[in-house]
């Protein structure tokens, strides 16, 4: 990579100044002084604390950034995890964390920097600098004609900026929160410098999209044989396990990407189930060793070190829960580490280029627009390579699928009317527009109708996953009418389809309770929020189980004092 190509991309050199477990511009205890610093300059708003959770026993630490009561209010999350072969390095990963997120959601409450504008008014805007439609339809994988496309993107305003595509060196007009509908906050990112922010983001991308597609059609991908590692920093982790008896398998899932992808499974046989889970992975980076090193340091930060109970939640890559359901994952081939691609470079911004030029000849783009929070100064990006997918987005995606859902949840009625009309001519018999008909319809206190669109829904869904939502919906909605009888049948159906999802045995848990069923609610209901466990308490107090009772609320009032039943239950209960 020359220095022409460098400039040419709008990037700066950046020699790597630290090496061992991540490649980085400086080392973990500079980074950890920088952030400590920037954070400082915000007082005790956003960084509340760091903390080590790791209990240990792998020797492998793991480091906690909890958010002060400033970040609280602007993001959804209170924690954040950050991993490494060292405590600095784990720390240094907690903290930027925090300055990823808290960048990313500071970005999107400043609407100033946003243009609202149709495609059509964006096109008279920005004229040739604004992003094909071609791309907007590739990021979903349609086949729609541009004509429609159009039409449906002029049924709404989005919020259009300016984002840098990497490999042309260039500024580009998107709808950003197209991107973000598709993606949340997958792509979001932190560095030590812009190019360090970009090139993680990009690697969390290309993770993200072979997990989706290895795991959505259950490829059988080679086994990464562990006699052929090289790397000290690699065998040393894998000797953390290996000493406490832990099974780990590493696997090439790199699936013809300019980067290398080592997904890693690991459980331990001594603890697993009743104090541990089996734990499955990924990691990419610009080496094999690197994204090995990033995938063991990612079960470490998961598992609990195989012996506290804990509870992960699964984001790119599904939870197995026996050897059985994740045999597909173990078959394979063996292959040597070495045998997976490499973009390694003495400097980052020459992996960075090298990148977004390789991804480009595969016919998808980088682009990245700077989150940076001004008094922070700490160097954020959201990162968008159109195209590629995660696990978490249905495989059903479309422009009308998405666009419905903004019509449904945020259009004024009128407008949201007339362009699910719209949506129905050019989406014939899709099960998408009667389903958010439902959700337009909840939203206008018409629970009746919602509950008929929601029933149409499901007779036209094709997954099982969706004729559960769907079911699940239309429960919902005749819950508000009082038909608490009527939805058991219909959570039954849900739950038959979607075994897995808590919220459908919730429901049919209040159900029950309402019916004063209130053993069979008891078992239904889950203890993970402050309602269910005032309801909880509730069903066991009416079975009689007065200090069982009394726990639940009190667990659920200490969540959350607002619940005026629940506080009254108690005095009821505590009364002489």
């Amino acid at each position: 990579m020359t220095h022409d190509t460098i400039e040419a991309a709008g990037l700066s050199h950046r020699p790597k100044g630290y090496t061992l477990d991540q490649d980085k511009i400086i080392s973990p205890v500079e980074t950890i002084a920088r952030a400590r610093a920037a954070f400082a300059r915000l007082g005790q708003g956003v960084l509340a604390e760091t903390r080590r959770i790791d209990t240990g026993r792998l020797g492998i630490p793991v480091f906690l950034s909890i958010c002060g009561d400033e970040a609280r209010s602007v993001m959804p999350t209170r924690k954040q995890m950050g991993k490494g072969a060292s405590p600095e390095q784990a720390e240094a990963s907690a903290l930027m964390e925090l300055a990823e997120r808290y960048s990313f959601f500071s970005f999107w409450r400043d609407e100033a920097r946003f243009l609202p504008a149709t495609w059509t008014e964006a096109e008279a805007e920005y004229g040739d600098a604004l992003i094909p439609l071609s791309v907007i339809l590739q990021s979903v994988g349609e086949n729609l004609s541009e004509a429609d496309a159009r039409r449906i993107l002029d049924l709404v305003p989005w919020r259009f900026i300016k984002v840098r595509d990497v490999a042309a060196g260039k500024d580009v007009a998107v709808p950003l929160d197209w991107f973000k509908i598709l993606n949340e906050f997958n792509g979001s990112s932190a560095g030590n410098c812009f190019e360090e922010s970009v090139l993680q983001g990009a690697c969390e991308l290309v993770e993200r999209h072979v997990c989706a597609v290895i795991d959505r059609e259950r490829r059988v991908m080679p086994t990464i044989d562990p006699a052929d590692i090289k790397d000290p920093v690699l065998n040393k982790l894998l000797a953390a396990f290996e000493s406490q008896g832990v099974k780990v398998w590493l696997k090439d899932f790199t699936l013809g990407q300019p980067v290398p992808t080592v997904a890693a499974i690991a459980y331990d046989p001594a603890t697993f189930p009743n104090a541990s889970e089996i734990v499955f992975t990924a990691g990419t980076a610009a080496s094999p060793a690197k994204a090995a090193i990033r995938a063991l340091t990612e079960v470490a930060q998961l598992a609990g070190d195989f012996e506290s109970l804990s509870n992960y939640e699964a984001s790119g890559l599904p939870k197995f829960t026996s050897l059985d359901e994740a045999a597909w994952v173990l078959d394979g081939p063996l292959v040597a580490l070495e045998s997976l691609p490499s973009i390694e470079r003495a400097d980052i911004a020459e992996e960075l280029a090298e990148l977004a030029q390789s991804l480009g000849r595969l016919g998808h783009k980088l682009l990245t627009v700077d989150t940076t929070h001004p008094e922070l100064g700490l160097s954020a990006n959201y990162n968008v390579i159109p195209g590629f997918w995660f696990r978490e987005r249905t495989p059903a995606a479309s422009l009308g699928l998405f666009t419905g859902r903004l019509l449904a949840e945020e259009a004024d009625p009128a407008t949201a009317d007339a362009g699910l009309a719209a949506l129905a001519e050019v989406y014939p018999s899709a099960p998408f527009v009667p389903f958010f008909e439902g959700v337009l319809s909840l939203r206008l206190g018409d629970a009746e109708a919602a509950a008929a669109q929601f029933a149409c829904a499901e007779n036209l869904q094709q997954s099982a996953e969706d004729k559960g939502l769907a079911a699940f919906y239309q429960a919902h909605a005749l819950s508000q009418l009082g038909r608490f009888e009527d939805i058991v049948p219909i959570l039954d159906r849900a739950i038959g389809l979607c075994p897995e999802v808590k919220e459908y045995f919730n429901l049919r848990g209040v159900a029950h309770f309402k019916a004063a069923r209130y053993e069979a609610a008891a078992l239904e209901l889950d203890s993970g929020s402050a309602m269910d466990l005032a309801n909880l308490g509730l069903c066991q107090a009416r079975l009689g189980n007065g200090p069982l009772a009394e726990h639940y609320l009190e667990a659920a009032l200490k969540l959350d004092p607002s619940i005026t039943f629940a506080r009254d239950e108690l005095a009821a209960l505590q009364r002489p």
